[in-house]
């Protein structure tokens, strides 16, 4: 990821992503994996007497000692232009007299492929934990709002109350359904091979099957049902468009926050070091969502990334490298900076601002006008045809020159009064019925929310 003389150029070495994520993507970490790989390898093909047990314990011991050097490594490769060649030789040389037998009946993807299933399986564990903390900083501060009152908004246009309990938990809910996707997944992600040239395993003869089951075993991985040269391209693209899914959610949550913000509403702030912090270089009152808006911008790329993998199913036969180069950019940047929003977004969510004041002054301004469906239901419930009664309201709304707020016009109104009276109308424009049943939804969301974290 750096440019030649050392200097850096991508923004994730510098700006984005946190350095235990990053780590997991380094050359020598990528290295250290393909080493184990060889050296499962190595020990699969002794135990089943392709080569000496002597050879094996050989390259396992050059494979995990250190002594293959990325610089090596890279020397190789500069003169074969082949990766994996150059790390099969370092290896061999590493290994001594054991080096004859590095890199037996496997083809590049064993190693390659293989690898990457651990990468995957990695990269996974760190995007759960993500996940899992997100939701319960969600949970969290669902039950503490559960029965914050506030208007619903559809459209851009006030609606009928709810909570910002109730708000929270259905984002909660929905990135909780990433966690399940993800764990649904990993099965068909955390996968490798070992079975040769064009996947039948030929290299290996009738111990195919055995050395691939030995190869995986050690490993933790499964193996690939049937590959081709390399494991399944659809496997990595359901995984990127899986992330594509976490960045729509998480732009989602945070254009709420930013909208919420806004001036006019004020309804939230995202947190803001009042000592420190500068919104803007020019207007010193600014507290400008910053976060979220990052959090929009970078989810916008992750989804862009999602497009290659797709691409990338389709391959010449058992295999090219069409899909190669653009596999080292896209997963790794999509895995580190799905895990910088998710991060992001938790540390937002445990520092918001919630200024249920607000709230309650928006809903109260709206002079009931949000309560129009309950009183709609109110009168329908007398006999009043529903389209009759909806009309009636609607006429009631609009009549912007009659003054006062729809509960003062509802009073007046001599169609309304004919059905319903004063203390029902009363009744059926207070919001509190349809706040208290946010809260309850709520509740047993947030119940199943709990349950499933537990799991």
């Amino acid at each position: 990821m750096s440019s030649s003389g050392g200097a850096l150029f991508c923004p994730l070495e510098f700006r984005y992503g946190r350095p235990e994520l990053r780590a997991l993507f380094s050359r020598e970490r990528r290295l250290e994996r393909a080493l184990r790989v060889e050296a499962a390898l190595a020990r699969s093909v002794a135990e089943v007497g392709l080569i000496p047990e002597e050879a094996a314990a050989g390259i396992e011991a050059a494979a995990t000692s250190g002594a293959v050097r990325i610089e090596r490594v890279d020397a190789l490769e500069a003169e074969l232009r082949h990766d994996v060649m150059a790390i099969a030789l370092a290896l061999g040389e590493a290994a001594g007299p054991a080096g004859a037998w590095v890199h037996f009946g496997a083809t590049s993807a064993d190693i390659t492929d293989t690898a990457l299933g651990l990468e995957h399986r990695e990269a996974a564990g760190a995007l759960r934990e993500d996940l899992t903390e997100l939701v319960r900083a969600l949970a969290e501060v669902a039950q503490r709002h559960r029965a914050s009152a506030e208007v619903g908004r559809t459209h851009g246009q006030y609606a009928v109350p709810t909570s910002f309990g109730y708000k929270v938990v259905g984002f909660a809910a929905e990135f909780l359904r990433h966690r399940q996707r993800l764990d649904q997944l990993l099965p068909r992600l955390a996968v490798g091979k070992m079975a040769g040239a064009v996947g039948t395993g030929g290299s290996f003869g009738p111990h195919a099957a055995e050395v691939e089951r030995r190869v995986m075993a050690q490993l933790g991985l499964r193996a690939d049902e049937a590959p081709s040269q390399v494991i399944g391209r659809d496997r990595i693209a359901e995984f990127t468009n899986l992330l594509a899914l976490v960045a729509g959610t998480s732009e989602r949550l945070a254009t709420e926050f930013r909208n919420l913000q806004r001036s006019e509403i004020a309804e939230l702030q995202e947190p803001f070091d009042e000592a420190r912090q500068v919104g803007s270089s020019t207007m010193a009152q600014k507290r400008n969502p910053m976060v979220s808006e990052n959090v929009t911008s970078l989810a916008r790329l992750v989804r862009a990334f999602a497009l290659p993998p797709l691409e990338n199913m389709v391959l010449w036969h058992e295999r090219d490298l069409a899909n190669s180069a653009n596999e080292r950019v896209v997963i790794p940047h999509s895995v580190l900076l799905t895990d910088d929003i998710l991060r992001k977004l938790t540390t937002v969510v445990r520092g918001l601002e919630v200024r249920t004041g607000r709230m309650e002054e928006i809903l109260e301004s709206t002079g009931g006008s949000t309560m129009t469906e309950s009183l709609m239901l109110g009168l329908t419930a007398k006999r009043v045809p529903r389209a009759e009664a909806h009309e009636l309201l609607r006429a009631l709304t609009r009549r912007g020159d009659a003054g006062g707020s729809l509960l003062e016009r509802a009073r007046r109104d001599p169609k309304v009064r004919a059905h319903l009276t004063e203390a029902e109308i009363t009744a059926l424009l207070d919001p509190a019925a349809y706040v208290r049943a946010a809260a309850a939804k709520t509740d047993r969301v947030l119940a199943w929310v709990h349950e499933e974290l537990a799991s």
